[in-house]
């Protein structure tokens, strides 16, 4: 936990390895599904797959993080994140490489995305979110936003490694090196410096004979109960869940939408890598103003911004010049979504449970990821048209800010620490803590 005072200087120098570990942990999280597309075309000339089955690993991925996702948000807050995250990381690193092994079995397949998916619950956002949260309070917006930046990293690095790999060594090689190499990075990099608040405490808290305390540290925040019950908690819930339906379901469909407009597929191939540039701006952007300034109106703004770029893709008012200004505003706006959420998440909710509670946030999470592509192809099945679809995007963004924007302030759970802490070092003091 920050020292009391502590500002966002000596944060980010106490805490930027911790930072760095995060972001590539979760680079590797996002390593298999930024790089499922690379590997379709070698695996259906050799096995006769079509598309749907050699997706279809990425779903079962998706409803894997939805029915579990509470359980291992659960299992951080009793052991904290580096019991999770090395044993972790090395089963994913397994995981990735043993898809090598895949022989055109469906069955196999499936298996192989079963344990792969398993496994990576315990690298995904909420482990490398309650990290560096429960580190980092003045400078925490900001140092969650360059956390969860790691997916960008495997933007831009996965599909020409893997690429490189497939075409030189072919993608059985690739899949074996991607999973020991990237994993083996991201296990260095957390062994040397992952922590959280848990790591911290347990450092401090002696008995009287100078013994460890291995018990989990009483850290402050809601209840389970309480969670359940909190409004603020409910309507991030919502916002987020709403956000992430309407863009994971444009990302996923704006490549046909932008051909639909006239786009060129070449452009339009550009313009796609235009809004992950964007969002990793509006990633480091919207961390900053979240450290700066009331967060449920930066938060707000953001996600509500959406509804300017879902508007300006609309058939009667698109030009060219406005479809770049659209892909800008729904990558930064799309890209600060999951970092809104978390930090959110931390300040209403505090930490005391905050892997149960944003586990929870996280199945809600997936559930949204799941079902926006759906629904973004059954309205273009219907209407033959996405311009329903674009008209749901501008109520629901504007509908995802002010459920953020009617917040109230968070309470400052780091001054209910500070009154806990010395009762705590008392009580251990007299020798009568449990060992």
């Amino acid at each position: 936990m920050r020292p009391s005072g502590a500002s966002a200087v000596e944060e980010w120098r106490r805490g930027w390895t911790l930072v760095l570990a995060a972001s590539i942990g979760f680079s590797f999280h996002s390593l298999m599904a930024i790089g499922t597309g690379v590997f379709m075309d070698p695996l259906g000339q050799e096995f006769g797959w079509n598309r749907a089955q050699q997706s279809s690993g990425v779903s079962i991925a998706s409803i894997t993080a939805l029915v579990l996702s509470p359980f291992f948000g659960a299992l951080i807050d009793r052991w904290g994140v580096r019991r999770l995250a090395i044993p972790g990381l090395v089963l994913t690193s397994l995981a990735v490489a043993s898809f090598a092994l895949t022989n055109g079995s469906m069955t196999q397949w499936f298996a192989l995305w079963t344990v792969y998916a398993l496994v990576s619950l315990a690298v995904k956002s909420t482990v490398w979110t309650a990290a560096v949260a429960g580190v980092f309070s003045a400078s925490r917006g900001l140092a969650i936003g360059v956390t969860l930046g790691g997916t960008a990293i495997a933007q831009i690095i996965a599909p020409p490694l893997a690429n490189w790999l497939i075409a030189d060594y072919g993608w059985r090689a690739a899949f074996f090196w991607l999973g020991i190499g990237w994993g083996s990075v991201a296990l260095i990099l957390s062994q040397l410096f992952l922590f959280d608040a848990h790591d911290r405490k347990r450092q401090g808290l002696r008995t009287a004979s100078g013994e460890a305390i291995d018990e989990p540290p009483a850290l402050t925040g809601l209840s389970i109960r309480e969670a359940w019950r909190d409004q603020a908690l409910w309507r991030i819930a919502t916002s987020t869940f709403v956000m992430m339906v309407l863009t994971v379901a444009l990302v996923v469909h704006q490549f046909p939408l932008l051909v639909e407009a006239g786009i060129t597929r070449e452009n339009a191939a550009f313009l796609a890598s235009l809004t992950g540039v964007a969002g990793i701006v509006g990633k480091l952007v919207t961390g900053w103003l979240l450290d700066r300034y009331q967060p449920n109106w930066v938060g707000g703004g953001t996600l509500a911004s959406a509804a300017v770029a879902f508007a300006l893709l609309m058939g009667p008012i698109r030009t060219p010049t406005l479809i770049v200004v659209a892909m800008v505003i729904i990558g930064y706006a799309s890209g600060t979504k999951l970092q809104i959420c978390g930090y959110l998440t931390t300040r209403y909710g505090g930490m005391r449970n905050f892997g149960k509670i944003f586990g929870t946030m996280a199945s809600i999470i997936a559930l949204g990821s799941g079902l926006g592509p759906v629904l973004g192809g059954l309205v273009y099945d219907m209407y033959g048209s996405y311009t329903p679809f674009l008209l749901a995007g501008i109520a629901g963004s504007l509908l995802s800010g002010f459920l953020i924007f009617g917040l109230g302030r968070y309470p400052v759970w780091e001054q209910q620490a500070e009154t806990v802490a010395p009762v705590a070092s008392a009580r251990h003091a007299r020798g009568d803590a449990r060992v």
